[in-house]
């Protein structure tokens, strides 16, 4: 008997008694387990033999593991799950390039700074199990792990779960990507659903208008989840500006500082920028990267993979921080030079002809401004940075392209002066600020 069990072993064939029950990952439908059989013996008492059962292996769309992770966010596997595929592999699948779209509609709960519309609790919690039963309804969904900032120091770990593989192209395309089982180790992923095959219907059943037909983007930033239907996933700047507020929460945990800021090269020379949209947007130089970047002890890192493959993912801390306000008035200089305290006051207000965008935040953020301003203020202090105020209008001309470029370039290397301003305009940022933000530091001065 006992060289007959060794055989069963050697043989990879597993025993057990009929008493016990062996417990499989979940799956809509479990694969079917080899029959048992019965092997008589040659003696006079014939003992009763155990059941035995060969477990299915795993391979190519199955492992137990994903499928219990999965199952933990509600998607029960129906048959596989394939897991973060290579490029060519999607494609193999069905995947392809979905054409470009903008201006996809946002709705978020729990953002501090507006730039989306306001989904409820009951709404999203509703639209989950939507998205959820629908995922766990089709044969095959699609896996994919990566990574908001590409500093593994203070990134945000993301999971994305989808019905097709066009979507998993487009997000791989923008997130970092992040050593395998990365995710499943990590305290607080944010986890990315793709519903593309069923927006209009589930638009309608949490009450949205039509113009979420050709597909929205949710998001919930207390419970880290982001939910992409219909076409939604082609909407890159939507699907980013989404994903950093719900890695922002994680970032500043980890001691990194998600700023709406861009990176500008001047020879060996790196200069981070704040300005805003329509300003970056002007100048090729400050689009380049394509991404808001992470400020933190260990240098600056962008917040997603750059459009320009041979871009570093690690850059050295920013030898000066530009602040571009626009004033058409003549109030404010053409530069001048800030002390910290100066520069977090006005990265603070993001002074633009009269109106205000604090923080330079141009999207859904769950961060308050003064408290990003507050933890800015450290790191120029700490890092002795050098920061400067600079006026991107003259009269009604605005500086766009290379003459920005040459304008900044000019300013951090050579002696520039302090801030003098003319007429009222400190009381318009002292109206604002003192109106919106309440008990402002100290340090924090025009």
């Amino acid at each position: 008997m006992r060289n007959l069990f060794l055989k069963r072993v050697a043989e990879g064939v597993f025993s057990s008694t009929k008493s016990r029950s062996s417990v499989a990952a979940p799956t809509a439908q479990c694969p079917r387990y080899i029959q048992s059989r019965q092997y008589a013996v040659s003696q006079p008492i014939v003992e009763e033999q155990p059941e035995t059962v060969v477990f299915p292996r795993e391979g190519l769309g199955i492992s137990y593991g994903l499928n219990w992770a999965l199952a933990g966010r509600g998607v029960i596997t129906k048959e596989k799950a394939f897991h973060n595929l290579k490029t060519s592999e999607l494609h193999q699948k069905g995947a392809t390039t979905a054409e470009h779209l903008s201006r996809v509609p946002i709705y978020v709960r729990g953002s501090a700074t507006g730039g989306a519309l306001d989904i409820s609790k009951a709404n999203f919690s509703k639209l989950l199990k939507r998205v959820t039963t629908h995922l766990s309804s089709i044969s095959n969904v699609f896996v994919h792990d990566g990574a908001v900032c590409s500093s593994p120091k203070c990134d945000a770990k993301v999971r994305v779960i989808s019905d097709g593989p066009s979507a998993i192209l487009a997000l791989s395309n923008v997130l970092w990507r992040t050593p395998t089982r990365a995710v499943s180790h990590d305290s607080c992923p944010v986890t990315v659903y793709v519903a593309a095959s069923e927006s209009q219907s589930i638009g309608e059943s949490i009450g949205l208008g039509p113009e979420a037909s050709n597909g929205f983007i949710a998001a919930d930033i207390e419970c880290s989840s982001l939910i992409l239907c219909g076409k939604a996933f082609a909407d890159t700047s939507g699907t980013k500006d989404s994903l950093a507020a719900l890695a922002a929460p994680v970032i500043s945990a980890r001691d990194g500082l998600p700023l709406s800021a861009r990176l500008l090269f001047s020879g060996d020379s790196l200069i981070l920028v704040f300005a805003p949209e329509s300003t970056i947007q002007s100048c090729s130089d400050l689009h380049k990267f394509d991404t808001d970047i992470v400020l933190s002890s260990h240098g600056v890192a962008p917040l997603f993979r750059s459009r320009d493959p041979s871009a570093p993912n690690l850059y050295k801390l920013p030898d000066a921080v530009i602040f571009a306000a626009a004033d058409s008035s003549g109030a404010l200089p053409s530069v001048s030079k800030l002390s910290p305290g100066q520069a977090a006051y006005h990265f603070l207000a993001g002074y633009q002809n009269g109106k205000f965008l604090p923080g330079y935040i141009k999207g859904p953020s769950p961060n308050n401004p003064l408290e990003l301003a507050k933890a800015l203020l450290s790191q120029l202090k700490d890092k002795e940075i050098p920061s400067f105020l600079l006026n991107v209008n003259i009269g009604e001309k605005s500086l766009t392209g290379k003459d920005l470029v040459k304008l900044i370039e000019t300013t951090i290397s050579k002696s520039v002066p302090p801030l003098q301003s003319k007429g009222n305009i400190q009381e318009q940022y002292k109206s604002f600020l003192s109106g919106k933000f309440q008990d402002l530091p100290e340090e924090f001065s025009f």
